[in-house]
């Protein structure tokens, strides 16, 4: 897994490092029992605070992603890729519901929205 951080865009770098490691988990790049780095270690690879890492690290425990075994480490959590996709999937539906909003604002009818989604995503 490959963590980088933009500090170029609004997005807090704790926010960036959970969406990140929820994507890699979702996607299969991280499984159940992979280690994470120590938060000592991620911030000095990232070059970022340790209260940061730490954060990040608090609410992906929170979330059920990751769990905490003391002095032997942080490690993905068994049940991560069903927390990871039940996210994900809250994150795409909002996603998508502000898009329609702006779309149906701008006058754009139903039916052009499905047509030009099915173009889209029939080109990807």
């Amino acid at each position: 897994m490959n963590i980088t951080i933009d500090l170029d865009i609004p997005t807090p770098i704790f926010t960036q490092l959970i969406q990140q490691i929820k994507e890699a988990v979702a996607q299969g790049g991280l499984s159940p029992g992979d280690p994470l780095p120590s938060i000592r270690q991620l911030a000095n690879d990232l070059e970022v605070n340790n209260k940061t890492i730490s954060k990040a690290y608090k609410l992906l425990e929170r979330d059920g992603v990751i769990q905490s075994r003391g002095y032997r480490g942080t490690f993905v959590h068994q049940n991560a890729r069903e927390s990871c996709l039940v996210n994900l999937n809250g994150w795409v539906e909002e996603k998508f519901t502000q898009l329609i909003v702006e779309l149906k604002q701008a006058g754009i009818t139903d039916a052009e929205m499905r047509t030009t989604f099915n173009r889209v995503l029939g080109n990807l």
